[in-house]
């Protein structure tokens, strides 16, 4: 692994950095708008024009997300290999095929069929893939980088999906998509093409039987690894939380009687408090220890959860929650980016990281329809905020104990340097 003095020289120069850093936060911001955040404005203007039911169209959106954590290793091991540019190319070509099949829908098969092509796009363009080529192409200062990319996209909802109900209103459903994958050819294609150097080797290794052995070699040291297994929990259990209360909060605030504008003004409250907490790291937080910023996280998320199911109805109490919860989501992004290098090491980022998400990604697809379960037994939600909060806190103690870890088996390599020496 390169020290730091020799992963700067190896790293582009200052001007072309940030120009390519930058690109590639805006191309997150599309890919993340036009394939992930635009779902949910196309469902009644499904049903209405199709007469499919809302739990046909989320099943083949929770579809998407298990075909997308399966594909996740597989598509860490091709970066790995300095294939970053193919891969994030080829999601965009993906990505926009399936949006135009998804405008000529007429069958919910074909539905299913597009969510499945978009869960291999997902897995090739958005956070994981661009997290490994931003590692492997800057090894010394890529903290920063991935905290901007976060930071510009997180206003993907704030921007998408209110442009998204104008080409809904002004083109039908159908019009709209169309626009949706020309935006991912005129504004990704280009970026992932420009933008992503060509089978970068930041560790200055050529050989591709090499690299295959690293990729496998980091995969099985993280598989005996202790504190891989913390995180892999941490995250499995954090995102599969988070996506259950995230598509099932507006039902439940409906069940506690909150008014329309209490609900309005908590939803409302969530993104720009994503935002905030990741402009906090990146100006404040950028010296602080990942693992300080993810203790801090984790054990956010569980105390917006405590507060949720205390505040009642009260607008306050509900924003409250909406702040906590939003921070802690916009700071788990950043973190999920930067914990692996932190804790663990950076040779065969890219299938590490594959292995981490592809639990969570499939948790993502099957939280709502468990939580929707766990409802459906009593027809209340309590039970579900329950569980939710048990299984935070658990996300809460995985990431302490990879953590400690970690740092045990630094101190005892440190020790055995000493003794040697």
């Amino acid at each position: 692994m390169p020290t730091p003095t020799t992963a700067k020289l190896n790293e582009p120069d200052h001007v072309h950095a940030r120009i390519e850093t930058w690109a590639l936060a805006v191309a997150q911001l599309v890919s993340w708008g036009s394939i992930y955040y635009a779902f949910s404005l196309f469902v009644v203007p499904m049903e209405s024009t199709m007469g499919w039911s809302r739990t046909a169209t989320n099943a083949a959106l929770s579809t998407g997300l298990l075909v997308s954590g399966f594909a996740a290793y597989p598509v860490g091991t091709l970066i790995d290999r300095g294939h970053g540019r193919m891969v994030m190319t080829g999601g965009t070509f993906l990505a926009t095929a399936m949006l135009a099949v998804w405008s000529q829908a007429h069958s919910l098969s074909t539905l299913f069929v597009v969510w499945v092509g978009l869960g291999i796009a997902m897995a090739a363009t958005l956070y994981d893939p661009v997290f490994a080529v931003i590692t492997r192409d800057f090894p010394a200062s890529y903290p920063g980088r991935i905290t901007l990319i976060t930071l510009v996209a997180g206003f993907a909802s704030t921007v998408f999906i209110p442009l998204t109900q104008v080409l809904i209103d002004g083109y039908h459903w159908r019009g709209a998509l169309i626009v949706l994958a020309l935006a991912n050819v005129a504004v990704c294609l280009p970026i992932h093409v420009f933008a992503i150097r060509r089978n970068a080797r930041a560790d200055g290794v050529s050989d591709r039987s090499t690299f295959n052995a690293t990729s496998r070699e980091s995969t099985r040291r993280a598989l005996r690894t202790p504190a891989f297994w913390g995180l892999a929990v941490c995250f499995t259990a954090y995102y599969s939380t988070f996506a259950a209360l995230t598509f099932h909060l507006v039902p439940l605030m409906t069940e506690r009687a909150v008014s329309p504008a209490a609900t309005l003004a908590t939803m409302a409250t969530i993104g720009p408090a994503q935002v905030l907490a990741r402009i906090l790291w990146f100006t404040a937080g950028r010296n602080v220890r990942p693992a300080i910023i993810g203790i801090v996280v984790t054990t956010a998320f569980p105390a917006s959860v405590v507060i949720l199911m205390c505040v009642g109805t009260s607008t306050a109490g509900l924003i409250l929650f909406a702040v906590v919860y939003g921070g802690a989501n916009g700071m788990m992004t950043i973190l999920r980016g930067t914990i692996v290098q932190n804790i663990l090491w950076t040779e065969g980022y890219g299938a590490v990281s594959g292995l981490l998400s592809m639990p969570s990604n499939i948790a993502k697809g099957i939280a709502p329809i468990s939580a929707a379960a766990i409802w459906a037994m009593t027809d209340n939600y309590l039970p579900v905020e329950w569980t939710v909060l048990v299984v935070s806190l658990v996300s809460a103690g995985a990431f302490v104990f990879a953590v400690r870890s970690a740092a045990r088996v630094t101190s005892t390599l440190t020790a055995r340097g000493s003794s040697t020496s």
